[in-house]
C-alpha cells in the first residue's frame, strides 16, 4: 500500500491546488537534462542536498564519479524561526540534522505546489524527546516549520530528485545546518545553548568537507556518528 503524505494546512496561509506533476516534468526535465550536460553531469545520477539557515540556501549536489559536485545553490525562500534546532510540535522551528528521504517521502499532490518529507523526527530526535510532524522542503513560499521554495526551484529539485529515485537511489540525504559550519563561524556560538549539539553538526559537516561524500549517519548515546 502506498501512503500518500499530506502537508498540513495552517491558516492564514491560503495554498494553491496541486499541480500536475506528469506536466511539470515534461516541462522542466529537458531543460535539465541540458543543464546536467553542460555540467558534465549524468541525470538520475544520486543526490544530496544540503542546507543553511543563516545564509538561506538549499545546496544541491550530484555524484559524478566516487565524489559528489555542486549542480546548484537555491535561495531558500521562507523558513520558520531561529537557528537552533526543532523542539516540539507547534513552535513552527525549521529542523536541523541528518535527515534521509526515500521515494514513499515525496509528495506530487502536496498543497504547497510539490513536497518532499525530511522525516522529522529522525532517531536522534525521537531519543532526545523532540516532536513534530509534516516536517518538509516545499514550494508555494509559506512556512510554518518547513523549508519553502519558490514554485520554480521545488520543481526543479523535486523532478532531479525523482529521477534519482527512479534510477536506483533508495533514499537521499538532506544535512539541514543553522550556518556554513565553518571554525570561525562556529567559536561565535561558544557560550549558547545550541554550542555542543552545533559541534556535533559540525562533524558531519566536515566528514562532507574532506570527502565530498556524504557521510553515513548512526546515532549513538545521544550523539550523531559519522561513519
Amino acid at each position: 500500500m502506498t501512503v500518500i503524505l499530506r502537508d498540513r494546512i495552517d491558516p492564514p496561509f491560503i495554498t494553491a491546488p496541486p499541480r500536475d506533476i506528469n506536466e511539470i516534468r515534461a516541462r522542466v526535465t529537458p531543460q535539465l537534462q541540458a543543464e546536467f550536460a553542460e555540467a558534465g553531469l549524468t541525470y538520475g545520477a544520486p543526490v544530496f542536498m544540503r542546507i543553511f539557515k543563516e545564509e538561506r540556501v538549499l545546496e544541491f549536489w550530484v555524484q559524478n564519479g566516487h565524489q559528489f559536485e555542486l549542480f546548484k545553490t537555491y535561495g531558500i525562500c521562507n523558513y520558520s524561526g531561529a537557528l537552533g534546532p526543532k523542539l516540539r510540535e507547534g513552535d513552527w522551528q525549521s529542523p536541523e540534522g541528518f535527515y534521509f528521504v526515500p521515494p514513499g517521502a515525496m509528495n506530487p499532490n502536496s498543497s504547497y505546489h510539490l513536497s518532499f518529507n525530511l522525516g522529522f523526527p529522525n532517531r536522534f530526535d525521537h531519543d532526545a524527546g523532540r516532536t513534530g510532524s509534516f516536517l518538509m522542503v516545499h514550494g508555494d513560499c509559506v512556512s510554518v516549520g518547513c523549508y519553502a521554495m519558490t514554485d520554480a526551484q521545488i520543481e526543479e529539485i523535486y523532478v532531479i530528485a525523482e529521477a534519482a529515485h527512479t534510477n536506483g537511489q533508495p533514499f537521499f540525504r538532506v544535512h539541514a545546518f543553522p550556518f556554513r559550519m565553518t571554525d570561525d563561524r562556529l567559536m561565535k556560538e561558544q557560550g549558547t545553548m545550541w554550542y555542543a549539539f552545533w559541534q556535533n553538526l559540525k562533524q558531519g559537516y566536515d566528514a562532507f568537507e574532506n570527502t565530498r561524500n556524504p557521510p553515513d549517519v548512526t546515532v549513538e548515546d545521544g550523539r550523531y556518528v559519522f561513519g
